[in-house]
């Protein structure tokens, strides 16, 4: 074991950069149980039947297709998978609802966003921080689907920086008289409810639940976007519009909490909605490889090709390691915060907070890979990925939103460090002691042993990724606390730390799962195929980690003290070199027999 302490219990939030945690300790898709598969069978059935020959009417929003399909989706429990019983809900674990919406990924990135906008942003404000009167008069429509939901939150003038919102909300008697404008609303052209966000007294952005036949709402029209052209997409105007007091949701002046807990949830269901997608189009890729033939043979036999299917599969088995274990950590916290008394609400939305800077480094990991496959498979397509008879071009289109809303990419980045760094000085998690230990590590002689095991190197990968990232996170704290750096307006230092804590979270979780595995004896396919991704994607990590900590240290240090850090670099990635041509193409070889990704 390493030098950072070995634990049994559900890791805090954050804490992966500091602790070990062992193999059995973590869920992975292989641990489903017979409960878990029919629910993912159930959705597999209801999109084959259901979304896939509707796909044409997706695309051009033709007969009420999406309102008709969130219907069926409420018949099979699915709107309320993740609702409280009492409310009609089929209150599934965090697992479960993470396998669906890693399912509902692959079917159609316009209806997901339809299905996603509903379900997350349109009804958790209510069971977040609604009154007992709320909950009860919308959750129960809105889980039978009754009504649809949708969320204002974005102005013209206000994107990333939401609470400079201009909508105003004026209390005249038992009223608040709403004034303004959101654009980019999903779900606007159909939604029956709408959660607002508006600025009372001038200065205090408050929520609200506002019917859509309130006098004054009106809508702009669909807008003619990049992608997920499926999905409705308005302008919301408020003209005078009278919402009942008893409508305001949660405080005055408290908004933000509801915004920004929403989207802790938000930004974990994007990440496997995406997984969802690489799955498939990946699949459809290794399709296409295998029947289009150049020079007398089937282009997938070509080393180009293989290449982007083994890079892609790697990223993707990467990215769904991360996470279900991360799913499994805010189940297990939710059932902890519901044994000691908290509400399923207040549970739910304690145990997604906790976890808030994963939920922002997987929200950027998962809409990147996406973004890649897609890419990927386009190209592998040739001309006819440029045709819109193929699904090349519109996956292309639709996968590039991911990246933008639920905070962007760059917003996540930065936030998943502030808040790691925030925990660190309020004393929540122990960040001082192991970066001290690294200090002191770097002062003594380098151990010259081989790294024990079957995973020796690649457990000691992973542990120098953790040394390497509190060396440079920490380097930069002390030279903030000198007063010789301002991190606030050193963005792009930040982002390679959030880049180095990205790798470390897929690295370890990837070499958990395939130490799993190997213990166990549970995956489906050989070990070799498990092992080749994982020392792949070490392999590059290793790289992108040196890059990223060498790009850092280079912006805030300089002479003796710069290099002290770049031998420091050196020592902390020693990863064997890998022949990743091999390896990869031992991943593409597989997946192409199997005709899809399999894995």
């Amino acid at each position: 074991m390493s030098e950072t302490a070995a634990v049994t219990k559900t890791l805090k939030g954050g804490e992966f950069l500091i602790a070990d945690t062992r193999p059995e300790d973590i869920f992975t898709p292989e641990d489903f149980n017979e409960e878990q598969l029919m629910v993912r069978q159930m959705v597999e059935d209801f999109i084959q039947q259901d979304i896939y020959p509707n796909l044409e009417k997706i695309e051009k929003q033709e007969d009420q297709i999406a309102v008709k399909l969130l219907d069926k989706m409420a018949e099979l429990g699915l709107l309320g998978s993740h609702m409280p019983e009492a409310y009609g809900g089929m209150a599934m674990d965090t697992n479960t609802n993470t396998l669906i919406c890693d399912v509902m990924g692959g079917s159609s990135g316009s209806f997901t966003v339809s299905y996603a906008a509903h379900t997350g942003i349109g009804m958790l404000p209510i069971l977040y921080f609604g009154t007992e009167k709320q909950k009860e008069t919308y959750l129960p429509r809105l889980i039978s689907g009754e009504l649809k939901a949708a969320y204002c939150l974005t102005e013209p003038g206000s994107g990333s920086d939401a609470l400079a919102a201009k909508t105003t909300a004026i209390k005249d008697g038992e009223h608040y008289v709403l004034n303004g404008q959101k654009m980019w609303i999903s779900n606007a052209g159909f939604a029956d409810v709408f959660i607002v966000f508006a600025q009372v007294d001038g200065d205090k952005f408050t929520g609200f639940i506002v019917p859509r036949e309130l006098e004054g709402l009106t809508l702009g029209a669909e807008e003619d976007k990049l992608g997920i052209k499926g999905s409705s997409t308005r302008q919301v105007f408020f003209e005078n519009v009278r919402v009942p007091a008893d409508n305001l949701l949660g405080e005055i002046g408290k908004g933000h909490l509801i915004a920004f807990n929403v989207l802790n949830i938000g930004r974990f269901k994007l990440h496997a909605l995406s997984i969802g997608g690489c799955k498939r189009s990946l699949s459809i890729g290794i399709n296409y490889a295998n029947e289009r033939v150049q020079f007398k043979q089937p282009i997938a036999n070509f080393g180009a090709i293989k290449h982007k299917i083994g890079e892609a599969a790697v990223q993707i088995f990467a990215g769904e390691s991360a996470l279900y274990r991360v799913s499994q950590q805010i189940q297990d916290m939710n059932k902890h915060l519901m044994a000691e008394g908290k509400s399923f609400s207040q549970a739910k939305l304690l145990s997604a907070e906790e976890y808030a800077i994963e939920c922002a480094l997987l929200k950027f990991i998962g809409s990147e890979i996406l973004d890649f496959t897609v890419d990927e498979v386009l190209q592998i397509h040739g001309g006819m990925g440029y045709s819109e008879e193929t699904l090349a071009p519109r996956m292309y289109r639709d996968a590039r939103i991911n990246r933008i809303y639920e905070g962007t990419n760059e917003i996540n980045r930065l936030l998943s460090v502030d808040m790691l760094l925030r925990r660190a000085m309020k004393g929540a998690l122990d960040i001082v002691g192991p970066a001290w230990n690294v200090q002191k590590e770097l002062a003594g002689m380098p151990s010259l042993g081989t790294p024990e095991g079957e995973y020796g190197w690649e457990e000691k990968a992973v542990q120098e990724f953790k040394k390497l990232i509190l060396m440079v996170a920490g380097g930069a704290a002390k030279q903030q606390m000198d007063g010789e750096l301002n991190l606030k307006s050193e963005q792009e230092i930040i982002m390679n730390v959030a880049d180095m804590l990205a790798d470390l979270l897929l690295a370890e979780s990837m070499l958990l799962r395939v130490q799993k595995l190997r213990a166990q004896g549970t995956g489906k396919h050989d070990q070799s195929i498990y092992d080749a991704m994982l020392r792949t994607f070490l392999h590059d990590a290793t790289a992108r980690v040196a890059k990223n900590a060498t790009d850092a240290v280079a912006g805030f240090a300089e002479g003796d003290l710069l290099r002290t850090f770049v031998m420091g670099i050196k020592r902390f990635t020693k990863y064997p070199p890998q022949n990743v041509k091999a390896l990869r193409r031992t991943v593409a070889e597989y997946l192409i027999g199997k005709n899809e990704y399999v894995l």
